[in-house]
């Protein structure tokens, strides 16, 4: 078991890694802000942790982040228990965000794919299914070395992969940069 200050240094070592990607994570987020000034929606899908997180935007994006504004339309695929659990039974895990992609989202639209390995076969799935329906496609990945990123990398029109091998310390930026670009949201629509 690491000690506490261990994981604080590599917890700050992996956020103050992503400074070197500050100007990607700032188009990223005009992106966000654009996709929903044209009047389209954000998806977001993940597993695990990253289901949480894919949750924790959603909110922060309909509801608010820090500043009062309107609320904007982004929906966590994570959270209709119904839809997935007759999904993954009769088309199977892997489908359980695709079908709800295709049956909702529309050219225009952004979906996010949260995967700290990037190798999840049901958000990419979804991916593949938003690409084929005009769907802008961003990956919010992880991982360090040639296989940063994993398969979704390749498939997503723009990634943003956290720099850590490690889970926990992916998830912790992977919400970080959630927050930067509520912010920013939040910046772009106050009243």
């Amino acid at each position: 078991m690491p000690s506490i200050s261990t994981t604080f240094d590599a917890h700050l070592e992996a956020i103050l890694a992503l400074r070197n990607q500050e100007p990607l994570i700032r188009e990223l987020g005009e992106r966000l802000v654009a996709c929903l000034r044209c009047g389209n929606r954000i998806f977001l899908c993940g597993n695990g942790g990253s289901a949480a997180d894919a949750q924790h935007i959603a909110a922060e994006m309909v509801c608010r982040f820090e500043t009062r504004r309107r609320a904007l339309p982004a929906i966590a695929l994570t959270t209709d228990t119904s839809a997935l659990t007759a999904i993954g039974n009769d088309f199977g895990f892997e489908r359980v965000f695709a079908r709800q992609v295709e049956a909702l989202a529309r050219p225009g639209d952004l979906l996010i794919g949260i995967s700290t390995s990037g190798n999840s076969g049901n958000v990419i799935a979804a991916v593949e299914q938003a690409d084929a329906m005009g769907v802008i496609t961003l990956g919010l990945l992880g991982g360090t070395g040639e296989n940063a990123g994993g398969k979704l990398r390749g498939l997503c029109h723009h990634a943003l992969v956290a720099p850590s091998p490690v889970t926990a310390r992916i998830q912790e930026c992977h919400i970080l940069i959630g927050h930067i670009w509520c912010g920013m949201i939040d910046a772009a629509f106050a009243e």
